[in-house]
C-alpha cells in the first residue's frame, strides 16, 4: 500500500513537471498544420523567441512572489511606467542610455520598496495593493508621455531590443550552453550518489541528456539560421540562470519557498518573513523594470497602452509552467517555458487571423484550465 502511494505521489509530480513540454510541442504541432509550416519556420521561431523575451522576463520574478503567496497585478503599468521614464529621459532631456536605464532601474526599485512596505510591514493583501498600483503606475504612464508616443531612442538603447549575435557566436554560446548543462546535471547526479539519495537509471540519465541537449541545439539552430541568437533571448537565458541558482541554491531562495509553504511554520523557525517579502518585491521591482526597457527598445518608443494585459500572460505563464497559486511551488524553467507557451498561443493565433476577441477567450480559459489541473493533481498526488 505504502509503495503504491509513493508510486502515485511520483506519477503526478512528473506529469505536473511535464505537461507543459508536452503542450508547448503540441501547440507547434497544431500550428504547423494550420498555418501550412509558417510557424514552424526560423524566421518565425525566431520572432516568437523574442515576443517571449518581456513576459518571460517578468516570469521569472512572478515565480518567486506567488511561491510566497504573493501576487502583483502591476507588472504591466510598472514595465510601462520604467519605458517611459526612460524614453522620456532620453527623447526630451537628452541623457545618455546608461543614466536612462540607471534611472529606469531606480524607479522598479522605488517601487518595489512601495509595495513591500505594504505588504510586509503594513499586512495589506498583495492583491489590493498592486490593483491599486496598477491604476496609479498607468496614470503615472499617462502624466509622464503626456498621451502622446515618445520615440525614437538612439540607436544604442535600441541596440537592447534589436540586435542579435553573430552566427558564429550564437553556435558557439550554444555549445557551451550544452557543455555546461551536462556537466552541471552529472554533478548534482554525482552529489546525491555521495549522499545516498537515489538517481535515475544511468541509461535513462544518458536519455534524458540527450534529449533536452537535442532540444537546446535545436533552438540555437533555429535561431542561427535567421540571424543569430538575439541580444534579448540571450539576456532571459542569463537571468533564467541567475534566478535558478536563487531560487535553489542560496538561503534566501530556500526561504521563500518556506514562506509559501507554510508560513505559521516559518515564522515559528525564527525567518523573517517581513524582510525577505520586501527584499523579494524590491527585485522584482527592478526585473520589471529590465523588462519594460527591452519592451521599450523593441518597439523603438514609450507608448500609453504599453503593458496593457501583460499581468495574465504573465501570471498564466508562471501557472502553466508548474507555478502553484497556494504557494511553495514552482520553478524558474517552467515559468519560462510557460511564458514561451503564451507567446506561442499569440503568434499561431495572429498567423491564422484568429479574432481578438476569440484570442482572449482562449487564453482566459487555458488560465483557468492550468489552475484546475494544479488542484487536481495536487489533490490527488
Amino acid at each position: 500500500m505504502d509503495k503504491k502511494i509513493l508510486f502515485n505521489a511520483g506519477f503526478f509530480k512528473h506529469i505536473r513537471r511535464y505537461t507543459m513540454l508536452i503542450a508547448l510541442v503540441s501547440i507547434w504541432l497544431i500550428f504547423s498544420f494550420l498555418t501550412d509550416g509558417i510557424f514552424i519556420s526560423p524566421r518565425n521561431l525566431s520572432n516568437l523567441f523574442v515576443q517571449t523575451v518581456a513576459v518571460a522576463i517578468i516570469a521569472i520574478g512572478m515565480t518567486l512572489v506567488i511561491v510566497t503567496r504573493n501576487i502583483d497585478l502591476s507588472v504591466g503599468s510598472v514595465a510601462a511606467l520604467a519605458g517611459a521614464v526612460a524614453a522620456f529621459l532620453q527623447v526630451k532631456m537628452g541623457w545618455p542610455t546608461t543614466s536612462v536605464i540607471a534611472a529606469a532601474l531606480i524607479v522598479g526599485v522605488l517601487i518595489g520598496i512601495w509595495h513591500g512596505f505594504w505588504i510586509a510591514y503594513r499586512a495589506v493583501p498583495a492583491f489590493i495593493v498592486t490593483l491599486a498600483s496598477m491604476m496609479v503606475f498607468r496614470g503615472l504612464v499617462l502624466g509622464v508621455t503626456n498621451g502622446t508616443t515618445i520615440a525614437p531612442l538612439s540607436d544604442s538603447f535600441k541596440a537592447i531590443g534589436q540586435s542579435y549575435v553573430s552566427p558564429h557566436l550564437s553556435a558557439l554560446i550554444g555549445i557551451l550552453v550544452i557543455v555546461a548543462y551536462i556537466f552541471l546535471d552529472f554533478n548534482r547526479r554525482r552529489q546525491r550518489i555521495k549522499y545516498g539519495f537515489k538517481v535515475t537509471k544511468f541509461p535513462l540519465e544518458v536519455l534524458k541528456l540527450f534529449l533536452i541537449s537535442s532540444a537546446i541545439a535545436g533552438i540555437f539552430a533555429i535561431m542561427i539560421f535567421n540571424r543569430g541568437v538575439h541580444c534579448a533571448v540571450l539576456l532571459v537565458m542569463v537571468l533564467a540562470l541567475i534566478f535558478y541558482f536563487i531560487a535553489e541554491h542560496t538561503v534566501f531562495g530556500r526561504q521563500l519557498y518556506a514562506i509559501g509553504g507554510n508560513p505559521d511554520a516559518a515564522e515559528l523557525s525564527g525567518l523573517n518573513i517581513k524582510k525577505s517579502v520586501m527584499l523579494l518585491y524590491v527585485i522584482f521591482g527592478a526585473l520589471t523594470a529590465v523588462s519594460g526597457l527591452v519592451l521599450t527598445a523593441r518597439l523603438n518608443a514609450a507608448t500609453t497602452s504599453a503593458g496593457q494585459g501583460m499581468e495574465l500572460d504573465v501570471i498564466a505563464a508562471a501557472v502553466i509552467g508548474g507555478t502553484s497559486l497556494m504557494g511553495g511551488e514552482g520553478t524558474i524553467i517552467g515559468s519560462v517555458i510557460g511564458a514561451l507557451i503564451m507567446a506561442s498561443l499569440d503568434n499561431g493565433m495572429s498567423l491564422m487571423n484568429t479574432n481578438i476577441t476569440y484570442q482572449y477567450i482562449i487564453k482566459g480559459l487555458i488560465l483557468l484550465l492550468a489552475v484546475w489541473v494544479d488542484i487536481a493533481t495536487r489533490n490527488k498526488a
